[in-house]
């Protein structure tokens, strides 16, 4: 049943909504760029980092409601950017942006969805969409922003309900690098902010399935020289430039379709017992699926800077970054691979090893720092397996 839903104390005429495609119909105020897209929704529960979260290349294909009403209040700057651009496709939020207040700002939140080419709605009720979202899975919708407040709510529908969905979607391709690029540039400290590594380091290729900058960056800190490679790089290629370790990179879409030409090469990889490995994200996913594990769609996925996750050796809680809605299934996890971290919200598998190798993983982002350096120790972990 279609319902619709005022927009949430905006007593001005609507000029976006939000289209569910089991009819429900949000309205809005809308910010940005202006026109059509078509997502898979889900929602994000971090209080800050709405520029980081927006572009990463993790989000491709989804459109993001934020938990968090006061989004914008700090602006953008292009330091903070983990990609070039915004890749996720839209921004739900309760309250409109407001002026920013921070000595690093460089433009306002509108500003900078209309210049990348971005739609933001503002004025919506935020808590019931997340209800919605948690109680019937990450929706398909169609979000439109239109100046003059009118919508085709029909054809608005059928987009929502024509979205193909992400399940079976190799999107890696989609925001990988087109070729190799080396990377020198460390994490950013007061009050130098980012510095670049000036010594010689380990040597560590990239495996690009849409890396966050901020990865590339505490690889670096950790003492690499970081080579970064397309996803669909080839074990022969990967080995060409004699690596001490490779790291997998975080990305978007079904692991299980980025692992047809993913998974040849982790495994070739792997041929050769004296590289480390470590992976982020749909690297974990990639690196699951190579040792012969299975992954599975989840209902709404984990989306926020809250998640509690225990490392299993130790007991050790950290609070962790989170942005998958796929998960390896710790029931096919093989004999030789143990879990060494689990969700603390539902008990999902957030990391892997395998065995007696110096070869890891984890589903969590340690790099976005919530804890804020709780997880940073596998990057140190990573950098002292290379010998």
């Amino acid at each position: 049943m279609s319902v619709a839903v005022a927009p949430h104390e905006n007593p001005t005429k609507p000029t976006a909504c939000v289209v569910l495609a089991d009819g429900t119909t949000f309205f809005g105020m809308g910010f940005g760029a202006t026109g059509q897209i078509e997502a898979e929704l889900c929602f994000n529960t971090a209080m800050t980092g709405y520029q980081e979260i927006m572009t990463d290349p993790s989000y491709a294909g989804q459109a993001i409601t934020f938990t968090f009403p006061h989004i914008g209040n700090t602006g953008f700057t292009p330091e903070d950017d983990e990609s070039n651009d915004p890749v996720a496709r839209a921004m739900v939020v309760k309250w409109d942006p407001t002026e920013p207040s921070n000595y690093r700002a460089q433009g306002t939140l509108p500003e900078w969805l209309e210049k990348t080419g971005r739609i933001g709605v503002g004025g919506i009720d935020t808590r019931r969409l997340t209800r919605a979202i948690r109680q019937q899975g990450a929706p398909h919708v169609a979000i439109c922003h239109n100046p003059d407040g009118e919508f085709d709510i029909p054809a608005l529908l059928q987009a929502a309900r024509d979205f193909p969905g992400l399940e079976g979607l190799d999107l890696a391709k989609d925001v990988t690098c087109a070729q190799s690029y080396q990377w020198n540039e460390q994490r950013w400290a007061w009050p130098d902010g980012f510095t670049k590594r000036e010594t010689p380091g380990k040597k560590v290729v990239a495996i690009d399935f849409g890396a966050k900058r901020n990865i590339l960056r505490c690889l670096a800190s950790a003492g690499c020289d970081v080579t970064v490679l397309p996803a669909t790089a080839t074990a022969e290629e990967v080995l060409a430039h004699k690596p001490q370790g490779v790291f997998l990179s975080n990305g978007p879409g079904d692991p299980a379709a980025t692992g047809e030409y993913a998974v040849p090469m982790i495994q070739g990889i792997l041929e050769h017992k004296d590289i480390p490995v470590f992976g982020i994200c749909l690297g974990h996913q990639m690196l699951a699926l190579a040792l012969g594990a299975k992954t599975i769609k989840m209902n709404h996925g984990h989306h926020g800077a809250n998640h509690p996750v225990k490392e299993t050796a130790t007991g050790k809680v950290e609070i962790t970054s989170m942005n998958h809605g796929f998960a390896v299934d710790a029931q096919s996890l093989p004999e030789g691979v143990s879990e060494t971290h689990v969700s603390l919200f539902d008990g999902s598998n957030c990391g892997i090893s395998l065995d007696g190798r110096p070869v890891f993983s984890v589903q969590h982002h340690p790099e976005a720092s919530p804890g804020p350096q709780d997880s940073f120790y596998l990057f140190e972990r990573f950098a002292a397996a290379i010998v």
